[in-house]
């Protein structure tokens, strides 16, 4: 006979963070919590990966890319800079 594994989730009272998750489990409607949490964990992985492929794809895109200034803007005269960090 197969032993179902045994989760229990008790928020510390100090932990916004625990507390605001408590709050929203305590929502979800009985006989419904499992696949509400097992949901939420794999949403999570799913979007981690994401945003590594994000930002994977990124950094590959940036290198290819050269940032100028716009033409015809005026760039700031090192005498001001030099005011400004004065002050």
């Amino acid at each position: 006979m197969k032993k179902r594994a045994c989760f229990s989730f008790r928020p510390r009272p100090g932990d916004p963070e625990q507390q605001r998750a408590w709050e929203i489990l305590q929502t979800v409607p009985e006989g419904k919590k499992t696949a509400f949490v097992a949901g939420a964990i794999l949403r999570s992985r799913e979007e981690e990966a994401l945003e590594q492929t994000l930002r994977r794809v990124l950094r590959e895109e940036l290198r290819t890319v050269s940032i100028h200034s716009p033409a015809g803007e005026e760039t700031v005269p090192g005498q001001m800079l030099d005011f400004l960090a004065g002050l």
